[in-house]
């Protein structure tokens, strides 16, 4: 027994340095080569941005509700039209008016017509300049004061979630690009107009509600939708620029290799670096548009040689083995 133990525990270090030996092999069966760019500075703008998600909200939102319970007899406007302060939106009838012109309907359109003018109905009035986003009754429907009848936006905003690391970088007043989910080919513009003083948590972080104000609302706008928000954080025109792979870091901070000619090996350069976004870099200082600047970036290629022979702890491929076996036979 003892000695069928040490047989596997022999044979599973076989496998295992087997394992290792052909790894270390094939990684060594590369080549390292270097491929060098020789570039000059180019002057560009740069911008860098602080993204995150949002949704389409109103920035204030209010909800209408009648003055009286009763029935709902017409009703002016539909989801989406603009309104002014004081206009009519609905016409309503209260709960004695209503049974009133109900009980006339038996005696007759004359009648009917008499009490209408006796008893006027009551107008359901915009209390503010806004759009209509929601439309909860129809008419011949009996409310009571508790109940919104329509729903009125002052104006459309997204509202985004950025958070504590980055609510740092965000100012009033920030320039900012929507886009929405539902329409990515629609981008529209907008800034920053509240940063709200309150946190949230969410999923372990936390987050700081930020609103950002179109400067138009598209026709695509609607509450509720998922937009994406890109807020300016820093921006610089026309400056010195490099790719960032061409800038280096040491000890001693930021440098750059140049060409010196044919034949002869690049030397260091100090600079002064600024902003950078994903691709480019500033230059602030040290580099002119005339500098040849060097870019080595090593890659690695595969080495391709035959093997005389194969690993017996490695598994096959199909009718290797088998193939094997006839070659021996022979």
């Amino acid at each position: 027994m003892k000695n069928k133990k040490w047989k596997f525990l022999i044979l599973g270090i076989l496998v295992v340095s087997a394992g290792i030996f052909w790894t270390v092999k094939a990684a060594n069966n590369k080549s390292k080569t270097e491929k060098t760019t020789i570039i000059n500075p180019a002057y560009d703008n740069i911008q860098t941005f602080v993204s995150t998600t949002g949704t389409v909200l109103p920035q204030n939102r209010l909800a209408v509700k009648p003055a009286i319970s009763g029935r709902v007899e017409k009703i002016l406007v539909k989801e989406g039209d603009r309104v002014k302060k004081g206009q009519t939106l609905a016409w309503m009838s209260s709960t004695e008016r209503a049974a009133l012109l109900d009980a006339a309907r038996a005696q007759g359109e004359a009648v009917v017509k008499q009490w209408q003018e006796v008893y006027k109905s009551t107008p359901l009035i915009a209390p503010i300049d806004g759009d209509v986003i929601v439309k909860n009754v129809e008419p011949g429907q009996t409310v009571m004061t508790s109940e919104a009848i329509l729903v009125l936006s002052d104006r459309l905003i997204v509202q985004a979630q950025f958070d504590e690391t980055d609510i740092g970088k965000i100012k009033i007043g920030q320039p900012a690009m929507i886009t929405l989910d539902a329409y990515p080919e629609i981008k529209g513009n907008g800034a920053v107009n509240h940063i709200y003083y309150e946190s949230q948590m969410i999923s372990n972080v936390t987050i700081y509600k930020v609103d950002i104000l179109p400067d138009e609302v598209p026709a695509e706008f609607r509450s509720g939708m998922t937009a994406e928000v890109k807020v300016l954080e820093a921006s610089r025109e026309n400056v010195l620029t490099l790719p960032l792979e061409a800038v280096k870091q040491d000890k001693e901070g930021s440098y750059v290799l140049l060409e010196q000619g044919k034949g002869q090996k690049p030397v260091q350069r100090r600079i002064k670096t600024g902003l950078s976004d994903d691709t480019n870099i500033e230059i602030i200082s040290s580099l002119t548009e005339t500098d040849r600047v060097v870019i080595q970036s090593a890659t690695y290629v595969p080495v391709t040689q035959k093997t005389t022979g194969t690993n017996p702890f490695m598994p096959s491929r199909p009718g290797q083995r088998g193939q094997a076996g006839r070659n021996t036979r022979r």
